[in-house]
């Protein structure tokens, strides 16, 4: 019984290898480009104590991106850019972009001019409070403008917003590329996203702020883990510091991810924490 009970007190060692977050937030409460209290040397240093190597980088307005984008500190902290197009000129344009024009039209420039680092790689994050909402005439252009662009779309949405948003592309979801900002919000149950998975080949699950994720010991809920290992190419992590607080805790979050990554086979580590979001944008492993 006490070997026994030593076994079980014994976790995996944590997972060291490199991160990729893809879903950060450069925006203008952190910094604005003058002031602010997160200035780009402390989140590179955030970025780089943590081993992150690569960032999904989306920000309120897109001057955050395009700052960390071009900065050669950023180069010389080992940190990728892959850059998106946010959607979000200021927080009135959450509650309305899918049926604003001039949405589509700022989204069309910033594509047009490119960043610091290339291309714009995606679309992203956007929000509905209403998965109705999908339908919305800039919405249904916006999704099928990703998939002509081969752009990935970044969302947080609810379930049925994953099936309206993959029916209003070209291939009705089948060639879509699509990150679920937390694999759904208000917690969608486990065997619902394993059937989005099964029935949309390019949805990738990003596990920031998702309930019932893990467990008491910080390693994976025995039903997540069964889908990760389902589903090993299909789920990335990211910070979503879409708030201060969260980059105050940033080297927390980033620890809490590589504990439970530990408990995983490492090959399927690697892939959570690096591959999948890596291989969507062809960044090469470090």
């Amino acid at each position: 019984m006490g070997l026994i009970a030593l076994c079980a007190s014994v976790h995996a060692a944590d997972y060291t290898g490199p991160l990729f977050d893809a879903h950060l937030h450069y925006n203008e409460e952190a910094w604005d480009g003058k002031a602010g209290p997160h200035p780009p040397a402390d989140v590179l240093a955030r970025m780089k104590a943590s081993g992150v190597r690569a960032i999904v980088a989306n920000s309120r307005p897109n001057a955050g991106s395009l700052t960390l984008a071009g900065l050669p500190q950023t180069r010389e902290a080992g940190v990728t850019v892959v850059p998106f197009v946010r959607l979000y000129r200021n927080r009135a344009d959450y509650t309305g972009w899918f049926a604003d024009d001039t949405i589509y039209d700022m989204v069309q420039t910033e594509l047009a001019r490119g960043t610091p680092a290339g291309p714009y790689r995606g679309l992203g994050e956007f929000h509905l409070y209403d998965s109705a909402n999908a339908n919305g005439p800039v919405a249904k252009k916006l999704m099928a403008l990703a998939e002509q662009r081969d752009l990935v779309v970044l969302a947080h949405v609810d379930d049925t917003a994953i099936d309206l948003l993959m029916a209003n592309t070209p291939s009705k979801g089948q060639k879509a590329r699509l990150i679920w900002a937390h694999t759904g919000i208000g917690g969608a149950p486990v065997e619902r996203v394993d059937a989005l998975m099964a029935r949309y080949p390019g949805l990738v699950g990003e596990l920031s702020y998702r309930p019932g994720l893990v467990c008491d010991d910080n390693q994976l809920c025995p039903a997540w883990r069964t889908l990760l290992l389902k589903y090993p190419t299909r789920f990335v992590i990211g910070s979503d510091t879409w708030v201060n607080q969260r980059w105050q805790h940033y080297e927390g979050l980033m620890q809490g991810y590589r504990q439970w990554l530990g408990g995983l086979p490492a090959d399927v580590a690697l892939k959570v924490a690096w591959d999948n979001a890596a291989g969507l944008f062809g960044v090469a492993r470090p």
